[in-house]
């Protein structure tokens, strides 16, 4: 009597093992996707609904002359009024005068950089002091500022002391613009000693033994061997400071100045504000927002191929 034999099942044809586990693959990949799309919808809906909407209603309203309830559509006409406004032309030009402290602030953070990349005594202690200042808010450091060279303010006194005439700083637009830019130097400095530290550490400590030792002195090795290590770094800085000083002077001369005496301390972000929200026609305002954004753009185009450039020579 002979045992049953039992029957294996054919194995499956390689072509068609190979399309299942395509189509596993395909559904777990789709899957994927949904799981990505679906984390970052709320993101998406935030930039949509709180930046691209709110653009693209700009450049409409650039185009009307509005008071917020009615429109009429003008056309390029607020874009051709810009151009032949001698108070846009001021208010750039004061932009221009506060690019002044764009240097100062480099230099500053460079050589405090350097400092506590160097460790010197006390250096915990100063990187703590020198990164305070930008904690403070920008409402703050403007009120700060603002009693210290006012007419009966520290600065004055101390001059007082030394048999110095009280100076009324902010009567005078080219002593104004100068408390700014001092504020400016004084409240940003720290934080760019920090990105500037940050790209000291990738420098080998090796470099400067030896250096040391072949008899650089300080600024030598300053000049020769730090900057054109973190030139990257220092473009960066540049870049930056370059677009905060036509983006973001609002807050200090809001509460420094209110853009006085006259208009010799208003800059084009303090100009739109007062377009906008000063006045009647919202249009005016609006195209001066979209002219600062394109120029804006350009500028950063511009500093990155700049920048580039000199990278690769």
């Amino acid at each position: 009597m002979t045992a049953p034999t039992t029957r294996r099942a054919p194995a499956p044809a390689p072509a068609a093992a190979g399309a299942r586990g395509a189509a596993r693959l395909s559904v777990a990949s789709r899957r994927q996707r949904l799981i990505g799309l679906a984390a970052v919808l709320p993101a998406l809906v935030m930039v949509v609904g709180f930046m691209a909407f709110p653009v693209a209603y700009a450049l409409y309203i650039s185009f009307t002359k509005t008071n917020g309830l009615t429109f009429a559509w003008v056309g390029l006409a607020n874009y051709t009024a810009l151009l032949s406004d001698p108070v846009v032309h001021q208010v750039f030009g004061n932009n221009l005068k506060f690019l002044v402290s764009v240097p100062l602030v480099i230099f500053s953070a460079l050589i405090v950089s350097v400092l506590l990349f160097e460790r010197v005594r006390g250096w915990r202690l100063f990187r703590v002091v020198f990164f305070l200042p930008n904690v403070l808010s920008v409402a703050v450091i403007g009120l700060m500022f603002r009693n210290a060279f006012g007419y009966y303010g520290g600065v004055n006194q101390a001059l007082g002391l030394l048999g110095v005439e009280p100076v009324q700083f902010f009567t005078d637009g080219t002593l104004a613009i100068s408390v700014i830019v001092l504020a400016l130097v004084w409240s940003g400095f720290g934080y760019q000693s920090l990105l500037l530290l940050a790209g000291l550490t990738s420098i080998d400590p090796a470099v400067f033994e030896a250096a040391a030792l072949d008899g650089a002195g300080w600024w030598k090795r300053l000049w020769h061997i730090t900057i054109p290590n973190i030139r990257r770094v220092l473009g960066f800085v540049f870049i930056i400071n370059v677009l905060y000083t036509f983006t973001s002077l609002f807050g200090f001369v809001y509460v420094m100045t209110a853009g006085g005496p006259g208009f010799d301390t208003t800059t084009i972000d303090y100009l739109v504000y007062l377009r906008a929200f000063s006045s009647t026609n919202l249009g005016s305002g609006a195209a001066l927002a979209v002219v600062l954004f394109l120029f804006i753009g350009v500028l950063t185009l511009v500093q990155n191929r700049v920048f580039r450039l000199q990278e690769e020579d």
